[in-house]
C-alpha cells in the first residue's frame, strides 16, 4: 500500500502524508547509495514492518512475501515501486516480506520506519542474494 499526495497552487506547494500514524514505529533510519543503480538486496523480515518514505531523489523499492526462509523460490511475484521525493509517498512493506532498493539518482534517499526496535531485528533479519528475483531492470519504453 502507497499513501500520501501534494497540493500546488499560486502560493507554492503542500506534500503530505495525512493518512500515515506513528503508533506503532519504534525507529527509523535513511539509506543512501554512493551511486546510481546500485542495488541494496534482499533484506527480509518475518515479524518486522517497515514504511519507506522518500526524501530526496528517486528510487526503486521492491518486496516479495518469502514462501520458505530457508530456501525462498525464486519464482516468487517481486512488488516493484519507483518512488520519488518529488510525489511523497509511504510505502508498507508487511512483515514476511523480504526488500530491496536500487537508487535511480545520484542524490536518492530513502527513510524507514521500523516496527521493531533495533535488537528486535536482529534476531528476525533473513539476508538473500540480491540477484534472486530481479526488480533491478529499467525498461526502455
Amino acid at each position: 500500500m502507497v499513501i500520501g499526495d501534494s497540493a500546488i497552487d499560486d502560493r507554492g506547494e503542500v506534500a503530505f502524508v495525512n493518512d500515515f500514524s506513528f503508533a506503532e514505529v519504534k525507529r527509523f533510519y535513511i539509506v543512501r547509495n554512493h551511486r546510481a543503480g546500485f542495488v541494496r538486496a534482499w533484506h527480509g523480515h518475518r515479524k518486522e514492518g517497515k514504511y519507506v518514505l522518500p526524501v530526496a531523489g528517486a528510487s526503486v523499492v521492491a518486496a516479495v512475501a518469502v514462501d520458505n526462509w530457508e530456501s525462498p523460490s525464486p519464482d516468487l511475484k517481486v512488488h516493484r515501486f519507483v518512488l520519488d521525493c518529488a510525489k511523497p509517498r509511504i510505502l508498507w512493506i508487511p512483515p514476511g516480506y523480504a526488500n530491496g532498493l536500487m537508487s535511480l539518482t545520484t542524490d536518492a534517499k530513502l527513510m524507514f520506519f521500523s516496527t521493531s526496535t533495533i535488537e528486535q531485528s536482529r534476531g528476525d533479519e533473513t539476508r538473500l542474494p540480491s540477484r534472486l528475483w530481479d526488480a533491478w531492470s529499467v525498461e526502455e519504453r
